[in-house]
């Protein structure tokens, strides 16, 4: 699943052909993603500016002129596509600018969505409201507080977006390891010098997969079709069995029916 790096990768890569145009053209070739797209996604979108492109989590925004975002969410297997020769079976939404720029959302598993919501209602959106604070601005001591009490694991803990938002299974697999946290660990349980130690680990691993495009696993890409390399300084993701640098194994457990990967010799 594209995470928060991937998302990030896309979002800056559409606004090199998107910031600033407008958008003449829009075709929905199916009904509908993981729910229906908007019935006046055309009607809103077609004539309208594009003037800025951002991110909220795991989220694509695209704001326009009208006082309309559309927003999207890549699911299991999406991505977008720029000035490819031909349509393809799985491009489901088609945009095209007032440079003849064409854009299309692949997305063979259709796990993806698209909304289209007044701009100023962004914060108080269903999906957003509940979020926590982005993996970028988080700090140790809030972090403390959301986890104060909690019993659970704290990878698991990680990975609620209500918590903290926009971390996914790889990048915080990555960050536990970065900072010998034991994945199992009970949230409430770690000290603020360890959180503090966890936050700066998070901050990196992000940083570090957006320069390296983001990680190439399954179908990913991002709009120009660029692979994304930080796969490839994978510490514990993927690497059951193999060592690790303090001379431990990477093991693999599963958690919340997710794989975990971590080196129980340095993580506790």
């Amino acid at each position: 699943m594209p995470e928060l790096p991937e998302v990030e990768t896309t979002v800056r890569g559409l606004a090199k052909v998107l910031d600033g145009r407008r958008i003449e053209r829009v075709e929905a070739r199916r009904a509908d993603l993981r729910r229906a797209f908007p019935k006046d996604l055309g009607q809103r979108l077609t004539g309208a500016k594009v003037i800025g492109l951002g991110r909220r989590a795991k989220y694509g925004l695209i704001h326009t002129d009208r006082d309309d975002t559309m927003i999207f969410h890549l699911g299991m297997s999406g991505s977008w596509r720029i000035n490819r020769a031909e349509i393809e079976k799985h491009d489901h939404l088609l945009l095209e600018t007032d440079e003849g720029t064409r854009l299309a959302l692949n997305d063979p598993r259709r796990f993806g969505s698209v909304d289209l919501i007044p701009t100023s209602e962004l914060d108080a959106w269903p999906a957003f409201a509940v979020l926590g604070p982005e993996p970028l601005e988080l700090d140790a001591g809030d972090l403390r507080q959301r986890l104060a009490g909690r019993s659970a694991a704290i990878k698991l803990l990680l990975l609620d977006q209500t918590i903290v938002a926009g971390l996914g299974n790889i990048y915080v697999c990555e960050a536990l390891y970065r900072s010998h946290i034991h994945p199992t660990r009970a949230g409430g349980s770690i000290s603020l010098p360890r959180l503090d130690r966890l936050v700066v680990a998070i901050r990196q691993v992000i940083d570090e997969a957006i320069e390296a495009g983001g990680s190439t696993l399954r179908d990913f890409a991002s709009p120009d079709g660029e692979l994304g390399y930080f796969s490839k300084t994978f510490a514990v993701y993927d690497r059951e069995g193999q060592p690790c640098g303090c001379g431990g194994k990477v093991r693999r457990i599963v958690q919340g029916g997710r794989s975990t990967f971590y080196c129980p010799a340095c993580q506790r």
